[in-house]
C-alpha cells in the first residue's frame, strides 16, 4: 500500500513540475512578445519624433537665413 502511495506522489510531483515548467515557458514567451511589441512602438515614436525635430530645425534655419527687409523694422 505504501508503495502505491509513493508512486502516486511521485507521479503527482512529476506532473506538477512539468506543468510548472510549461507555465514558465508560456509566460516567458508572452513576455518576449510583449517586450518586442513595446520596443517596436517606441522605435516608431522615436523615429517620428526625430523627423519632427529635423523639420523644425530646418524651418528654424530657413527663418534665420532669410534677411529681414528694412521696411518691416520701422
Amino acid at each position: 500500500m505504501a508503495h502505491v502511495l509513493k508512486v502516486r506522489l511521485a507521479s503527482f510531483f512529476a506532473g506538477a513540475a512539468t506543468a510548472s515548467l510549461l507555465g514558465i515557458y508560456v509566460l516567458y514567451k508572452d513576455y518576449k512578445v510583449a517586450h518586442q511589441a513595446i520596443s517596436q512602438q517606441m522605435k516608431g515614436l522615436h523615429e517620428s519624433l526625430d523627423r519632427r525635430i529635423s523639420a523644425l530645425e530646418k524651418l528654424k534655419q530657413t527663418e534665420v537665413s532669410q534677411p529681414v527687409p528694412l521696411g518691416t523694422l520701422l
